[in-house]
């Protein structure tokens, strides 16, 4: 495996598991509480009041009573701060106050899955209204040009192979299992990860002699099964992080004659394809050059090609309202992300390719599936994730990505689809 040098960091422990001191001028806004005048915390109180009065939640706040319908209980530490923050800076500030040790929960997934089912109508309709004024807008520095998104991508993909491979099973598949049955269990984790490429593979129609093009090379796990298949893959990606260790793999497995792993962006691809395979990949391109990417797969398949996706989708109505919005998980997780709806990959394709959707297939239970096992095996290498350096408030970050992630999979605010797309050949 590839090893990165993590940043240095005096650890010590503390309770059950290793910490390492925060890194004050990493997290600048979470360490500091923003300044809100009384008024705007008294207001969001109000709101949040009215709002979780409604849900099957309970809430306690620090020195009061537990309030609510029932259901998860929420514990806010420090009112004061979490209204503050809640009430400047909205859902952003929502994370941030976890990740501070603000507020916490003793069951966090169901709690955010509550708060996920009701997304729509947390804000009262006057304010949503008003979002546009409220609301932070995305930076121009995310923007996914091919600079913004190598720096994008870099962010995240590029923290450590170390940290990915301590939460991760050993085929190191980052993106939805496939499992025959739930619940889920760890050890069952990779042959369902095999299971879900091979069903891409097989919608792609690859098989002997097939030249392949992959968009998004993870660690390398669907060319290691594609190559052992005969095909001819061309995989393309822009984390170096993952493309050192994809090509170790690919040399261990003995395909090196059969994979080329580039360090390229999409739109740079060139030559003909008889399948193009891309597994949540579009999440990273942005709103704005959907077009680009789908035009891209139509160039690069040859008449008669088929492309299979996976992609992560969420209901239009909300794609809409968060478009041009920055979220916590933009932030903090996934600078320059955006989340499709199926309304909009098939107008995208519709009016932007010659290409047609064939196929599309849900499975979003199955994504709260392979989150939980991954956030259950985060949880259990805490100590490993602080050795590594990464301290306490990342950790619980991590923690709050995880199971913000499966929350909106479970409330079914989020989905996740399996796509053919195919190109005809010209009529002669």
């Amino acid at each position: 495996m590839t090893h990165v040098q993590p940043r240095p960091a005096d650890r010590h422990r503390s309770g059950r598991h290793a910490t390492s001191p925060a890194d004050t001028g990493r997290w600048p806004d979470v360490v500091a509480v923003p300044r809100a005048s009384w008024p705007v915390r008294a207001v969001t109180a109000s709101v949040l009041e009215r709002a979780l009065r409604r849900l099957p939640l309970r809430v306690r706040f620090a020195g009061g009573a537990v309030s609510g319908l029932g259901g998860p209980l929420i514990e806010v530490r420090d009112p004061k701060a979490f209204h503050a923050r809640v009430g400047t800076r909205g859902l952003i500030g929502f994370g941030e106050s976890y990740m501070a040790g603000e507020w916490d929960a003793p069951d966090l997934v169901g709690a955010l899955t509550v708060l996920a089912a009701h997304a729509a109508d947390l804000v009262p309709p006057r304010l949503q209204r008003l979002r546009g004024l409220w609301a932070q807008r995305q930076p121009d520095t995310q923007r996914n040009t091919p600079d913004g998104s190598r720096t994008n991508i870099s962010r995240h993909y590029d923290l450590s192979n170390d940290l990915f491979a301590l939460f991760l099973d050993e085929t190191l598949s980052y993106s939805s299992a496939v499992f025959r049955s739930f619940p889920a269990d760890w050890s069952l984790l990779a042959q369902a990860q095999r299971r879900k490429i091979d069903r891409l593979l097989d919608l792609a129609g690859v098989r002997e002699g097939t030249r392949l093009l992959e968009i998004g090379t993870g660690w390398g796990e669907l060319a290691l099964r594609a190559a052992a298949r005969g095909a001819q893959v061309t995989s393309l990606t822009l984390s170096r992080e993952q493309r050192a260790l994809a090509l170790d793999r690919v040399g261990e497995a003995g395909h090196a004659d059969r994979v080329s792993i580039e360090l390229c962006d999409y739109r740079e691809a060139r030559g003909t394809y008889d399948a193009v395979v891309s597994v949540e990949m579009i999440e990273a391109v942005g709103a704005e050059f959907w077009p680009v990417y789908f035009q891209t797969l139509d160039q690069r398949l040859a008449p008669g090609g088929r492309a299979a996706l996976q992609a992560i989708t969420m209901p239009h109505e909300r794609m809409l309202a968060a478009r041009d919005t920055h979220t916590w998980i933009q932030k903090y997780v996934f600078p320059g992300g955006l989340i499709p709806s199926t309304t909009a990959v098939e107008e995208t394709v519709r009016t932007h390719t010659g290409l047609a959707i064939t196929a599309r297939h849900g499975f979003g239970d199955h994504y709260a599936e392979t989150l939980r096992l991954w956030r259950e095996r985060f949880a259990d290498r805490a100590d490993d994730v602080a050795a590594l350096g990464f301290d306490e408030i990342f950790r619980r970050l991590w923690t709050f990505y995880l199971a913000y992630s499966e929350a909106g999979f479970r409330s079914g605010y989020l989905d996740v689809q399996q796509y053919l797309l195919t190109k005809e050949n010209p009529v002669r």
